[in-house]
């Protein structure tokens, strides 16, 4: 028996096209991941002559990379095996029902040497508003609804790179405070993003008005900030790996290092036979 996907790919896709279709969709995150890429890409001074990129916005990136493969963020990547020297996974991974499975065919996908880069949102985004729906929803049925997304912690995020074959895999992270007018504002940026909940467990009968005013209450309180604002945590991960390659660094051999870490860090070496054993 298959189990329950995460994600409701479905409803997933018509909230990406609902946010596309607003007059003015809320893009700082990818704007924000656009230009880390950017950067990271000046950093490693190389010519990357086949492209392709992971999304589930194309729109946001052709004039970016403009000769770039661009392919949906489905379950299986249309992308071609060993054709790609750089694949960019682009703010989607968080919502992917088999995150392994991602990186894997994105891995699969790359030249050898070739290099992997990812942008997800992270365990930490949206706590607050989490918080506060969990706090009103307790207060007033006596249980708990799954309403926002569970994200990945970073600590588990270098392992599933080394798991999907990356080589020299790095995981590290930003997170963007944003201030609003109240947490109506911040509901309605969330569907300017297409990043509304689309979990299949999610609840279907639409939030009661007294949960919500409870909930904003709640917010308003315990998230303040300054000019009578709330704030919320977007969390963006960022990950690196390569597609292996003899050329690469390799780690050390234990016990193959030529001086000893006393004598860099200068300081006196204690024999293991003189200290005491504890427990």
């Amino acid at each position: 028996m298959q189990p329950t996907p995460l994600t409701d790919t479905a409803a997933l896709t018509r909230h990406r096209r609902r946010a596309l279709a607003m007059a003015e969709p809320a893009t700082f995150l990818h704007d924000d991941f656009i230009a880390e890429v950017q950067e990271r890409l000046i950093e490693v001074n190389r010519a990357f002559k086949s492209p392709a990129i992971v999304t589930g916005f194309p729109e946001f990136w052709r004039d970016v990379f403009p000769d770039a493969v661009i392919v949906p963020d489905e379950e299986v990547l249309a992308l071609k095996g060993g054709a790609h020297d750089l694949v960019i996974h682009a703010m989607a991974l968080h919502w992917a029902n088999d995150p392994v499975g991602q990186l894997i065919q994105s891995r699969r996908a790359l030249v050898p040497d070739g290099l992997f880069l990812a942008g997800m949102l992270g365990g930490q985004t949206l706590n607050e508003l989490r918080t506060c729906l969990a706090e009103a929803e307790a207060a007033l049925t006596g249980g708990l609804s799954p309403r926002v997304l569970p994200m990945a912690e970073i600590r588990d995020l270098g392992g599933l790179l080394q798991r999907a074959g990356f080589s020299l895999p790095v995981a590290d992270t930003f997170t963007r405070t944003v201030l609003y007018r109240d947490m109506g504002h911040l509901m309605q940026d969330l569907r300017a993003m297409g990043e509304t909940s689309a979990l299949t467990a999610r609840p279907r009968k639409p939030t009661s008005r007294r949960l919500f005013a409870k909930a904003a209450a709640v917010y308003a309180e315990t998230f303040g900030a300054e000019n009578a604002r709330i704030r919320a945590s977007f969390e963006t991960i960022f990950l690196t790996g390569w597609a292996p390659h003899d050329s690469q660094q390799k780690p050390l051999k234990p016990g193959s290092a030529v001086q000893r870490l006393s004598e860099a860090l200068k300081t006196p070496e204690i024999p293991l036979s003189a200290t005491k054993r504890i427990g």
